[in-house]
Order: C-alpha cells, then sequence, then structure tokens
C-alpha cells in the first residue's frame, strides 16, 4: 500500500501495530515517515506515560486512544520513550539533527491515506452518509467561490479513516500556498454573508481564523505544500541548538507562514528584558515551528513575541551558515510564537 506514496505533511499512515500518525513535514530519511503519533490501540495503552482523553475511536475493529495533549514536550519525550523500548522501527536516531525522533520504517506501515485521494474517493460514493455529504458541499462551496479547484482540497481526519462519529469535525486540506490564501478570502467573505461562522477556543483561533461552523458542522482547514513547493531535501543540512532564547521581532516574510513546519522571514530583533543578546553573528533570519498551531498566526509586517531554541543550520555541501529559531524543539516546555 505505500509502495508508490511519496509522504508529504497532513498524509496519515496505520501500522501493521495498529498504531496511527499524521506525517509531519516533507524532510523524510530513506525508508522512513518522519511523524507524530496520534491514535493508540488499547492493547497498548498502558505502555504510554500519558494522559488519555475520555472518548475512544475505532479504526475497522481496533479501539484506540489518544493523549489529551498532543504537541507538549513531555509528551514528545514520552512517545519517544515508549516505542524505543517496544517498537524500536518507529525511532530514528537522525545524524543531522543530533537526537532521536519518531521516524516510522516504510516496512511497518499498512496503510496510508492521503487527504487529496481520500476526498476524490469520497466523492465518487453513491449514496453518501449525512456527514460524508456535508463534506463534499463544503468542498464545492469553497471551490465554487475561490475558484481553487476540488482536486486541490483534500480530507484529514477521522472521516478520511472511515471512523468519523456526530462528535467529528471536517478536517480540510487545501494544496498550495496560493490556493491557500484564496480559500481563506472566501472563508472570510462567506463569514461576512452569513454562510459560516467563524468558531475560536482560544486566541490561536482567533488569529488564524482557520476553524467556521457550517450547517451545524465545524470544519477547519491547513494548507499542504503542492509539489512544486517542496524544495528541501533530507541531509542537505545540519542543525546544532545553541541555547534557548526569548525576543520579539517582526514579520518580514509570511508566504511560508501557513505550511507545517510554519516558516517566518523575520527582521528587526529585540531580546526581551532579562535575555541574554544574540552576538551580531548569530541574529536568526527565520522563525520555524513545528508546532500546528502557530500556522498562520502572524502576517507580514507584525511585531511578534518568541520563545524557542537557536539553532545553527549548516549546508552539508554548499558550506551555507545561517542561524534560526525553533519553536517546538520537543525538549523544552514554553515554546511559542505570539503576536504583540
Amino acid at each position: 500500500m505505500t509502495e508508490d506514496w511519496a509522504p508529504v505533511d497532513g498524509d496519515t499512515f496505520v501500522t501493521k501495530d495498529g498504531f496511527i500518525l499524521n506525517t509531519f513535514g516533507y524532510e523524510h530519511p530513506p525508508g522512513r515517515v518522519t511523524a507524530f503519533l496520534k491514535y493508540i490501540p488499547s492493547r497498548f495503552r498502558s505502555l504510554f506515560q500519558v494522559k488519555y482523553l475520555a472518548r475512544t475511536w475505532r479504526y475497522e475493529e481496533v479501539e484506540l486512544f489518544r493523549a489529551e495533549q498532543l504537541y507538549t514536550a513531555h509528551n514528545y519525550q514520552s512517545f519517544l520513550r515508549t516505542l524505543k523500548d517496544n517498537f524500536p522501527d518507529y525511532v530514528y536516531s537522525c545524524p543531522f539533527r543530533g537526537k532521536e525522533i519518531v521516524s516510522v520504517k516504510l516496512s511497518s506501515i499498512e496503510r496510508a491515506y492521503v487527504p487529496r485521494d481520500c476526498l476524490a474517493s469520497m466523492q465518487r460514493i453513491e449514496g453518501k452518509d449525512g456527514f460524508q455529504q456535508s463534506t463534499v458541499e463544503l468542498v464545492d462551496l469553497l471551490s465554487s467561490n475561490s475558484s481553487v479547484p476540488p482536486e486541490d482540497f483534500g480530507v484529514h481526519g477521522s472521516i478520511a479513516l472511515g471512523m468519523s462519529s456526530k462528535e467529528s469535525d471536517i478536517d480540510l486540506a487545501v494544496y498550495g500556498s496560493q490556493n491557500f490564501r484564496k480559500v481563506e478570502r472566501t472563508v472570510n467573505d462567506l463569514v461576512q454573508n452569513g454562510i459560516f461562522d467563524y468558531l475560536a477556543t482560544n486566541r490561536l483561533d482567533s488569529l488564524r481564523k482557520c476553524k467556521a461552523r457550517y450547517k451545524n458542522k465545524t470544519f477547519m482547514y491547513n494548507a499542504v505544500r503542492s509539489s512544486d513547493e517542496i524544495r528541501v531535501e533530507y541531509g542537505k543540512f545540519r542543525f546544532t541548538p545553541v541555547r534557548r532564547v526569548r525576543f520579539n521581532c517582526t514579520v518580514e516574510d509570511d508566504t511560508e507562514a501557513m505550511f507545517r513546519p510554519s516558516i517566518y522571514r523575520i527582521t528587526s530583533y529585540e531580546p526581551i528584558e532579562g535575555d541574554t543578546p544574540i552576538i551580531l553573528s548569530g541574529i536568526p533570519r527565520l522563525v520555524v515551528s513545528m508546532i500546528g498551531c502557530y500556522r498562520n498566526v502572524a502576517r507580514k509586517s507584525d511585531r511578534v513575541r518568541v520563545a524557542g531554541v537557536l539553532e545553527l543550520v549548516e549546508g552539508i555541501e554548499s558550506g551555507e551558515r545561517l542561524y534560526q529559531i525553533v519553536v517546538g524543539s520537543g525538549i523544552y516546555e514554553d515554546e511559542h510564537i505570539w503576536p504583540l
């Protein structure tokens, strides 16, 4: 099921052990997929020292649990330890980052779900259920109003895996940065016209405006790079952490801010009082968030406050050197991007 699969951020896969993981980013070691663990089969629940949500899911005949918090450094390190001890094919010691990461061998994967393909399959179903019908109608509405072709949309989440319930949301993928911006404008127009209502359970939702309600159903949408926007390649750079930092800066370029990892080009670095200033040659040019909730939280010219890890990036062949800030190092808590 994975022979012709080229994994990209947001794809989902099921392992032969029954775990369900989401593909992370666009750089993957040979024969592996870098990912984060989302659903845990009930028979392995006791192995993981994390707090679980009360509700459960079911994939085919397998009962699944999900951690209460997926993206904390504590939980990531806990997942790493448990997987290393019990499922070593899911952990990889990355020589270019100098640390272990969750990266699953392709040989351990049973099936992959690509959002674009999942939506296309749903569109072909005769006798759709109510959730499937609402999803297809929503995509048609967004597509016709934004001029983004239906084939540049996809579906993530429980509906893509055939395990949705009445509590499930419609989780959409939009392929391509320009398409994403078109959909973003369209959603805003439809909100203004009373077709949608924005939903926000926290400040980040209010900033991103990626969640709304349509016909009593919550939906969200996120960006996935189109094939011509994937310019990274595993093993071209070495990443060396320097130290934790806190500072204010100005977003200079937001053209890659909607993806995961999200990339903000920055200027006007200013250390927060009490934080040791970075020497001139080490001032970062980029803020890169590994945490999905910081996608698209700031736009060009916005002033933001950042807490993360200063990292030296070195080209293996080119010798290029630059500094960036990583938010979501998987080591420390309280790493963030907050617009001021």
